[in-house]
């Protein structure tokens, strides 16, 4: 046996099934191998693209995606998306291939060791036949304990070198991993329950953490217990909205006004899986008088305003929260707090469309898409978030309860959005998405889409498309510099989408965006929506940002 073929049979132990990438000259034979084991092959344009889609399937399936590229020049293309996934803890692993060992003349050589350091990644090497199947277990195993990219990193000489046929049958990292509950120190338990005894107005603000914890029976019941009001941070936007009446959206930075009016009056905040940092608590700003509960696995955290919370549990969500719940049912505290008609009808004025919008010729005021998106789209469609000015709207304003995944944040790159939907799309058994956009940002990785077309993932991607550079232009103009320096006119996003192959439409009206949708639900394959938008609305957090306003 070839020790590319002792490589490709480990991944395939490791439960891989599909894989993004590239072939070069030293990747092809681990890619050829891995074909003859039934591996789905999903050869991409740009190697950083095939990093971006194996991001975006690692999150929607749970397990560590796989990404593949040749040496040198093919490494060297994963840098931003290898941070962005590394910025969002993904656990990834990377098949690279290498110029034969010790061989630093050779036309594509890079210290791919130091190059891994510098973008974020564990770094391991095939130095020898002998530690083929051990590398693939060491990169797994880190992958998924530690939720992170590793690069394994296979010289070319030692993948074509014989390997002992004798070799012990391989054992995957999960033989290795034993996971189990994490409980909590009774007596901090004890001691939250004294916090949330003394308060009046609690606030139980759900992170990621929680939602893959599968958490969300002992959050409910938690608010329901004490009167509290349910908040979410970017990465669990929308969770559990449509199973409580007392769920305020975003707390921090997109959270809307008249959430913000009713959180800044907590005097207890229980986080259960969300770091609370400043975007989440708006540095401290938005609690102000509030002391702090964290439920969180990890052995500590510091709060985005530079502090610990007041009582910190490290425990699994199910098992911290059940806890929690029991012990205060014990000492028979039940708290009204927010949950009150006043409360209800506050929250339900909240969500009420402007009072007009932008009325420009041929472009929709922003506002008006993403309602028209969130209405004519099913709430089984998943939806992720990409970056930019144009993303604020969404963020903010999309409200139906929907698998929402945000890539606000991870290292503040462009562009990376429709890689990533289109990874977890294939997750997902190519099951209908769609993925909002920016003009700027799509057309970053414009051959992708073809990547799309050819094996038939049925994306929609709606492109938000103010023909330029959205956060740039309303930052040079609150700095009183040209934003017209920042605009940049696109092609009909429609036409060209039709001519990679897929459908596509480009809209200026609401009733040409509810057309262009319809035809996509009736029938849904890869498609572009160019939705042409105004640049004179501003977002609300740009506003409080740039203008210290708020509506």
């Amino acid at each position: 046996m070839k020790v590319y073929e002792a490589l490709a049979e480990a991944f395939v132990r490791e439960g891989t099934t599909d894989v993004f990438g590239m072939m070069g000259d030293a990747n092809m034979h681990w890619m050829a191998a891995l074909a003859d084991r039934g591996v789905r092959l999903y050869e991409v344009r740009h190697e950083g693209s095939g990093l971006g889609m194996a991001d975006g399937w690692a999150r929607g399936s749970g397990q560590p995606g796989v990404v593949t590229t040749t040496s040198g020049p093919g490494v060297s293309q994963l840098a931003t998306s290898m941070l962005c996934a590394s910025r969002a803890r993904t656990p990834l692993v990377a098949f690279c291939g290498e110029t034969p060992l010790g061989d630093e003349g050779a036309t594509q050589y890079l210290d791919q060791r130091r190059f891994a350091a510098a973008i974020e990644c564990e770094f391991l090497q095939v130095t020898r036949p002998e530690n083929a199947n051990e590398t693939v277990r060491q990169a797994f195993y880190l992958a998924r304990t530690t939720s992170r990219p590793v690069m394994i990193s296979a010289p070319f000489d030692v993948q074509v070198a014989e390997l002992d046929d004798d070799e012990e049958e391989y054992v995957p990292s999960t033989a290795l991993i034993r996971t189990q509950r994490l409980l909590p120190d009774p007596a901090a338990v004890q001691d939250a329950a004294a916090l949330v005894a003394d308060a009046k107005r609690v606030v139980v603000i759900a992170g990621r953490g929680a939602r893959r914890a599968g958490a969300g029976e002992e959050i409910l019941a938690l608010q329901q217990q004490t009167g509290a009001l349910l908040a979410t941070t970017l990465q669990a936007k929308n969770w559990l909205c449509d199973r409580t009446d007392f769920h305020v959206g975003l707390s921090g930075l997109f959270g809307d006004k008249a959430s913000m009016e009713l959180l800044q009056e907590a005097d207890c905040v229980i986080a259960v899986g969300a770091s609370l940092n400043h975007y989440t608590i708006e540095s401290g700003y938005l609690y102000p008088e509030a002391k702090y509960i964290q439920i969180d696995t990890a052995p500590h955290l510091v709060m985005g305003n530079g502090r610990i919370a007041d009582c910190y549990l490290q425990a699994d969500a199910v098992t911290g929260l059940g806890e929690l719940t029991r012990t205060l049912a014990d000492r028979s505290v039940r708290l009204e707090g927010y949950h009150t008609d006043t409360v209800r009808r506050h929250l339900t004025a909240r969500l009420a469309e402007p009072e007009e919008y932008v009325n420009e010729p041929g472009r929709l005021d922003p506002r008006e898409a993403i309602r028209i998106l969130d209405d004519e789209l099913p709430g089984e469609m998943g939806l992720v978030l990409g970056s930019g000015h144009q993303t604020d709207f969404g963020t903010m304003l999309f409200q139906r309860s929907r698998d929402v995944l945000s890539n606000y944040g991870m290292f503040g790159a462009i562009g990376q959005a429709p890689l990533i939907a289109l990874g977890q799309l294939i997750a997902h058994g190519s099951k209908p998405g769609f993925v909002v956009e920016g003009d700027a940002s799509f057309l970053m990785h414009l051959p992708e889409f073809e990547t799309a077309v050819r094996y038939q993932v049925p994306l929609l991607v709606v492109v938000m498309n103010d023909q330029g550079l959205g956060a740039e232009y309303h930052k040079a103009r609150a700095k009183g510099l040209d934003p017209e320096l920042a605009t940049i006119p696109t092609p009909e996003l429609g036409t060209v989408a039709q001519a990679l192959g897929g459908a596509g439409a480009t809209v200026r009206t609401p009733q040409q965006l509810r057309d262009a949708l319809a035809e996509y639900v009736h029938t849904p394959r890869p498609t572009v929506i160019d939705v042409r938008i105004t640049r004179e609305v501003l977002s609300t957090p740009y506003r409080r940002i740039q203008y210290g306003e708020d509506v």
